[in-house]
């Protein structure tokens, strides 16, 4: 499965298998995650998308009896990131996530943005402000309110507030961003934006993005996982995927005959 990735990986992920409970939600998952790139995961509802996503940022942790088996490798170190021994909160701090809703904390735009450097114990206004300032430029939102950003964030509008969401993941300096269906709310202005975003922020960090969306994949991906029933059927170049898929199942998906 490697072979479709000729650069070089932020992540790896080896014999992955996660259950909820009793339940077997993932299938020995192998997936490459090439860096500074985009991947796209495809596949029905119920498929183990998010399941696989929240895998990287330890989201499964906040619930009991939910159990990893296998590796998620983080390079350049070599860290298994789903090992019981590496602290969740170390792991959310370098793989940040954006999620479907758009979902400001009831605080000002600044305050949004400095939160994840507040619960790291940062206080310098100076250092504060650069950041906020930075992130929000990097989430292309700094020119729409830059006079405004002791306001409530929930005075925004709708695309507004998720590219502050993406604002608030961006300013802990993340080396993976992980996308949960990100413009699925979203009216096609506000999804043109998001996506122009987060082809402009591989240049900066690894993307993970789950989408229904297929058009959506085919526009802003590098490379492409299709799922079915907690498996991986197939895994290659984004292009590959959407004009010669090896597999029929990935085949039939992509017509629209199932899914």
């Amino acid at each position: 499965m490697n072979r479709a990735v000729q650069e070089r990986l932020k992540a790896e992920v080896k014999n992955l298998n996660f259950y909820y409970n009793q339940v077997q939600a993932l299938k020995n998952i192998n997936l490459p995650i090439a860096e500074n790139r985009i991947t796209a995961l495809i596949g029905p509802s119920g498929c183990g998308k998010t399941t696989y996503l929240r895998c990287f940022n330890r989201m499964h942790d906040l619930y009991p009896n939910n159990r990893y088996e296998g590796e998620i490798i983080l390079y350049p170190e070599g860290l298994n990131i789903v090992s019981p021994k590496v602290d969740p909160i170390e792991v959310r701090m370098r793989i940040s996530m954006v999620f479907q809703k758009p979902n400001p904390f009831p605080k000002t735009i600044y305050e949004n943005v400095a939160y994840g450097l507040r619960i790291r114990g940062e206080r310098r206004k100076s250092f504060l402000d650069e950041k906020v300032e930075k992130a929000l430029r990097q989430a292309a939102l700094w020119d729409e309110i830059q006079g405004r950003i002791h306001d409530l964030a929930f005075n925004l509008s709708g695309g507004q507030q998720q590219r502050l969401c993406i604002a608030r993941a961006l300013a802990t300096d993340p080396e993976i961003l992980l996308f949960d269906e990100p413009t699925s709310a979203l009216d096609p202005t506000a999804t043109s934006k998001i996506e122009e975003l987060i082809m402009q922020l591989k240049k900066e960090v690894t993307i993970i993005i789950v989408t229904h969306n297929m058009q959506q994949a085919a526009r802003v991906s590098d490379y492409t996982a299709f799922m079915y029933l907690g498996e991986i059927i197939e895994f290659d170049r984004t292009d590959k995927i959407f004009t010669r898929p090896s597999k029929k199942l990935t085949e039939d998906y992509i017509t629209g005959r199932f899914g």
